[in-house]
This record gives structure tokens, C-alpha cells and sequence, in this order.
């Protein structure tokens, strides 16, 4: 009798059925598809996870930034969360330690007493904040590291007058700046003060500049001593100019020195003879000079009614080739500058842009290397673009452009075009090959486009490539003049300028400097691979300061934030070693442009002991004409600078 297998009488609803096949994810997916879907599946989930990321980064931007502008907080240019973090608890005054550790501050066991009855009603009118927490808020300096602020509420006594609260505090109190108080124990707090009271007590206050580091103070000279026949118009005048500046104890003089005037008729054929005399003059008064090689023409006339263009011989050339001039889209020319698009074409008689630009530097350095030795030239700034900065000329006034418009793109010309139709080739988009069609125009806002509006097509696929390319062809521009420059002149310090395009910055485009040449919408730093660049050939940056004569322009409209930029860009260039001269934009009229100028070329509390290397005082002509009293402001501001005085502008 065979004997039947246990589970053959089982019942067989007691055994469960098989699990259902279910369909491989991740890995199992990939290798139960094909290679070809896995491939495509993988670059799909990449993309996304770049859009996500990119989303991330660019609201983190606009938070960060907000804290910057509207809060005082001290985040540094390169802010996480957990600076973040420790920038919120130590205004709600707790310690933060470098190491993370975190606790109570000691002065919190006690409960903030309620204010005076007398000043109940000033601190309600404030804010819901308490007077110590706003005090404790901006007491803080921009810029200085988690490790090195003040941890803790402050107390009573240090709500007096201090260097680093009394700008913010004035913005803080807005509320309550038209009510005045009487003197009591509590007076001394800055929420009693109106802000013209407190921009006084600062100008007088914050001044002390003694055994602070030396810096060299040089002023430029008219462009129209030397005429377009390179010839010193008139010396006596030139002698008068800089015995003031020497009574002023300046350094020395900045004199620009134009390639239209001494390469202006025909190629390779330098005349220096106006500038051997000035250098003449220049070394009787024992200054120093700077020279600016501008390889661009200036619309503008100086006292000799002087209007600078290009070499004649290049105009000759434009006439039957315009493309070597940038171009904007519906196809202007600008004049006043050379496409970098040449810079390796051979259409100047023979000659590439940069072997003519090379030329130049190597002629000016054989008929004054004697003065280089001597000491009197201590250094040469290089003209890059238009007005002499590194940047695409993309605000012409003469092409109808005004403030805040965003300007237009460069690089419509025969040979950009060639060169962005080369990197369309290579990144496998051909039908990239084009300028964007939806920028605007030059007095366009960056709201009226579909390209720099917010989430616009500037941060599209086809937007960051061509945003990139645009800006690479000016990082490859200032690569070959300084690889040659530092060729040419051996040794010496050279300088490089770069623009201050600071309409449209608190957006997120960043349009104006889009156009410019420079990719720094709020998710990007597009200052980094420039300076990074500068720093291969050791040059000293230059930046432009705006005074407060440019604030009171602005409007909202712009969204203008000229002291951003300028944070932005030192805090860069000092990230990557770089050494900065300051250049001033405006005429020193107005007392407040000191402070600001001082405090920007010597900040306060830098852990790192940052200060700017020159300071260069651009003034329209006449010079030093504006009476008694802007002359002894100027001296004292040159003893500042100088570390000699204690500043005081204020009566």
C-alpha cells in the first residue's frame, strides 16, 4: 500500500497563495530593463535633481539676502544654516560657541524689566521689540565671522554710542526718529536720538584713524593736458595742479595715457612725447604716478575740449569691416571699443587685438622703463573694456541708454557669432546658436522681459549656457591681455578695474550685470571665476565707490544696492587672495563721502586685518577749485588715510 506525502491531503485553502510579481524599483529596475532605458531613465532622475537643487539654492539666496538687507544679520558670503542658526539665537540672546555648543546666556536668569514709565510710550511706538534686543541686533558688524561676534544681550550700559550700531540703529528706529526726549539715566540710548543726531555723533565718534595701516592716496589729472597730437597743452597749469596736491601730502597722480592718441595715425608707430614732459613734470614734485593704458575712446571732452577716439587707422578698417566693433542686436555699432571677438582674428593689418594691445604695452614699457626703475610709475592699470573696466560696453549712452536700464547683449558681430556658434556645435545644441530674443531692450526693466524676470528664461537650460559662453568669452579676453601684460612689463604691479553694476541687484536676475558680462543672478557667484582668473597673474583689483550722493538717486525701482555689491565683490576678491584699490566715483563734496570711503578702504573689526592696498580720487575738472573749505576736508581726509589724524568732518 503506497504511502501518500503529508501535504497531499492538506487542504488547499490552508496554503496561502504566491505573492504577486511586483515591479523592480531602483537598482532591480535598472537591471531588469535595458541598458538603453536605464541610461535615459538615470540622466532623467539627474536633471531633476539638479532643477531641485538649483530651486534650493536660489530660495536660500533670496533668505539669506534678506536677513543681509533687512535685518542686519552678520552672515558671512558663503552662509549655511547653521550660520544662520546661530545668527538667529545670538540676537535672541543666547551663546553660541565656534563648536556648536549652545545655552543661555547668564544675563537672561533675570527678566528684562519693563522701561520707565517716561519712555513707555517710545518703545511701544518702536516696535514689539525690547530696546536691548534691536540694540543687540545691529550691534553687529557685516562680515565678521560666527567666532568673532559678541554673544549675549547687551546691558544698559553698552546701549550707549558705538561705531558698529549707530548706522542700523537709525533704520531700526524710524518710527520714533521724529520725538525727542529729555536727559535721564536712560538717554543715552540710541532709540532717544533723531538720525541726524546720530549721523553727527558718528561722523564725530567713529573717527580715530590713528596707527591704522598707510595707504597711498593719488588724484587723477584732466585727460585733456595732453591734446590728440600727444602734446603737454599747458605745463604751468599742470605745475599749479599738483602743487596743491602736493600741499595735500597725495601720493601721487593718476594719468591716463590713450592708445588713440599715441598710436593714432598710423599702426606701430608710438608717439610719447606729451607724456615724457608730464612724466617730467611729475617727478619735480617727487610724486609717484599711475598709469591707465585706455585702449578705448571717451565720449567725453576734457578742459582742452579734447574728444578721444579710437586710432584713426582702425576707423579706416571699420569703414570696410564693422563687425570689429561689439554689436547689439538689431545690429548698432559701438565705436568706442574693440570686439574681444578679434582678439585672435588677424584684421588689423596683419594684426590680431591682442598683438596690437601687446604692442602698445611693450613700447610704452621700453620708452619709460627708466621711470619704472626710478620708482616714479609704482603701477599700470590695464583697460579691458568699455570706459576702461572689464566689461562688455552694454549701457551706451550714445545708443540711447539711461538709468536703470538694464542695457543689452554684446555679441552680435561677425566673429562673436562664429565663436557662440562653435560652443553651440560643441555642447550638441546647434539651435542654440543665437542671442536671446526676449532680453529687452537698453531702458527695458528687468520685470518687462521674459528673459530676467523672476524665474525667467535666464535660468533656463539654453538661458545658462549662453550665460555662461558670454561670460567665459570675457574671463578668455582678460586671460590674454594679462598673460602678455605680465610679458610685457616684467615685474610690475598692474591693476585691473572692474565695473559697479549695481541696479537690478536686489532682484534675482541681476540683469545689468548679465549684460555686462558677468553670470551673478542671486544663485550664482559670477565674481569667484574672475578673480580667480586675476589671481593666476597677480594683479590688484580696483573697485568703484559710490558715495551717498548716488543713494539719494536711487529708487525703488531700480532696486539698486550699491553697498552690496561692493561687499559682495571685496569679500570675493579677499576670499581669493586678491590685493584692492578703491576708486571714487563721485566728487568728494559732501561730508558723509569720507566716512564711507574710510570705513570701506579701512573696515572696522576684520578679523583679518583687511585694507586696500591704494585709493584713487577721480575728480572732474577743475580740480581742487571748490573753495577753502573741500580743501581742508581734503587734507584731513588724506591724514586719515594715511593713519596720521583722528577724522573729524563734522562743525
Amino acid at each position: 500500500m503506497a504511502t501518500k506525502h503529508p501535504q497531499q491531503d492538506a487542504d488547499p485553502v490552508a496554503s496561502p497563495p504566491p505573492p504577486p510579481s511586483r515591479r523592480p524599483r531602483g537598482f532591480a529596475s535598472a537591471s531588469a530593463s535595458s541598458p538603453a532605458q536605464a541610461r535615459r531613465s538615470g540622466e532623467r532622475e539627474k536633471e531633476r535633481t539638479k532643477l531641485r537643487e538649483r530651486h534650493r539654492r536660489s530660495i536660500t539666496s533670496r533668505m539669506l539676502a534678506g536677513l543681509r538687507q533687512h535685518g542686519n544679520f552678520p552672515l558671512p558670503a558663503r552662509a549655511d544654516m547653521n550660520d544662520v542658526l546661530a545668527a538667529l539665537a545670538r540676537a535672541a540672546g543666547w551663546t553660541v560657541h565656534p563648536d556648536g555648543t549652545t545655552f543661555r546666556s547668564s544675563s537672561l536668569s533675570q527678566p528684562l524689566l519693563p522701561p520707565p514709565a517716561q519712555f513707555q510710550g517710545a518703545f511701544q511706538a518702536a516696535s514689539v521689540e525690547t530696546p536691548a534686543f534691536t540694540s543687540h541686533l545691529n550691534s553687529y558688524v557685516i562680515g565678521t565671522p560666527l567666532d568673532s561676534q559678541v554673544s549675549g544681550l547687551l546691558t544698559d550700559d553698552s546701549l550707549s554710542l558705538s561705531p558698529s550700531s549707530l548706522d542700523s540703529v537709525v533704520v531700526a528706529e524710524q518710527s520714533i526718529k521724529n520725538e525727542n526726549y529729555g536727559n535721564s539715566s536712560s538717554a543715552n540710548s540710541l532709540s532717544c536720538m533723531d538720525s541726524h543726531q546720530l549721523m553727527r555723533a558718528s561722523a564725530v565718534w567713529a573717527g580715530d584713524y590713528t596707527r591704522t595701516p598707510y595707504i597711498p592716496v593719488y588724484a587723477s589729472l584732466s585727460m585733456g593736458i595732453i591734446n590728440n597730437y600727444c602734446q603737454l597743452v599747458d605745463p604751468e597749469a599742470v605745475r599749479t595742479e599738483l602743487r596743491h596736491l602736493k600741499s595735500l601730502n597725495v601720493d601721487g597722480v593718476v594719468v591716463d595715457c590713450w592708445w588713440g592718441i599715441v598710436e593714432a595715425w598710423t599702426p606701430q608707430k608710438y608717439e610719447w612725447s606729451g607724456y615724457r614732459d608730464l612724466f617730467g613734470i611729475i617727478k619735480e614734485f617727487k610724486l609717484k604716478v599711475q598709469v591707465v593704458l585706455s585702449f578705448h575712446g571717451s565720449g567725453e571732452c576734457g578742459s582742452g575740449d579734447v574728444l578721444i577716439s579710437l586710432p584713426r587707422w582702425v576707423m579706416e578698417i571699420a569703414q570696410e569691416n564693422q563687425d570689429i566693433f561689439f554689436t547689439d542686436r538689431v545690429g548698432r555699432r559701438n565705436t568706442e571699443c574693440l570686439s574681444w571677438g578679434i582678439d585672435k582674428e588677424r584684421v588689423l593689418r596683419g594684426r590680431t587685438g591682442i598683438e596690437v594691445y601687446f604692442d602698445f604695452m611693450r613700447s610704452f614699457h621700453m620708452e619709460f622703463r627708466s621711470l619704472s626703475e626710478e620708482g616714479l610709475i609704482s603701477a599700470i592699470e590695464i583697460g579691458l573694456g568699455a570706459f576702461g573696466e572689464l566689461r562688455y560696453p552694454s549701457c551706451p549712452e550714445k545708443m540711447g541708454w539711461r538709468y536703470p536700464g538694464i542695457g543689452e547683449f554684446q555679441c552680435y558681430d561677425r566673429y562673436m557669432q562664429k565663436n557662440l556658434r562653435q560652443a553651440a556645435f560643441t555642447r550638441g545644441h546647434l539651435f542654440w546658436a543665437r542671442g536671446p530674443d526676449n532680453a529687452g531692450y537698453y531702458n527695458s526693466r528687468s520685470h518687462e522681459t521674459g528673459f530676467f524676470c523672476d524665474g525667467g528664461d535666464y535660468d533656463s537650460y539654453y538661458g545658462r549656457f549662453f550665460l555662461n559662453w558670454y561670460s567665459g568669452i570675457l574671463i578668455d579676453h582678460v586671460d590674454q591681455v594679462l598673460s602678455l601684460a605680465t610679458l610685457a612689463f616684467d615685474g610690475a604691479v598692474i591693476m585691473v578695474k572692474i565695473p559697479s553694476m549695481y541696479w537690478w541687484y536686489r532682484t534675482a536676475s541681476h540683469a545689468a550685470e548679465l549684460t555686462a558680462g558677468y553670470y551673478n543672478p542671486t544663485n550664482r557667484d559670477g565674481y569667484s571665476p574672475v578673480f580667480k582668473m586675476l589671481k593666476k597673474h597677480s594683479v590688484i583689483l580696483k573697485v568703484v565707490c559710490y558715495g551717498p550722493e548716488y543713494k539719494v538717486q536711487e529708487n525703488n525701482e531700480a532696486f539698486a544696492d550699491p553697498e552690496g555689491l561692493t561687499w559682495q565683490v571685496m569679500n570675493a576678491a579677499w576670499d581669493h587672495g586678491l590685493s584692492i584699490s578703491v576708486e571714487s566715483a563721485l566728487p568728494c563734496l559732501d561730508n558723509e563721502m569720507y566716512p564711507l570711503i574710510l570705513d570701506t578702504a579701512k573696515p572696522r573689526n576684520d578679523p583679518d586685518r583687511h585694507h586696500v592696498s591704494f585709493f584713487a580720487y577721480r575728480q572732474q575738472n577743475p580740480f581742487l577749485l571748490q573753495g577753502n573749505v573741500c580743501f581742508s576736508e581734503l587734507e584731513t581726509f588724506v591724514k586719515c588715510m594715511h593713519g596720521e589724524a583722528t577724522q573729524n568732518f563734522v562743525d
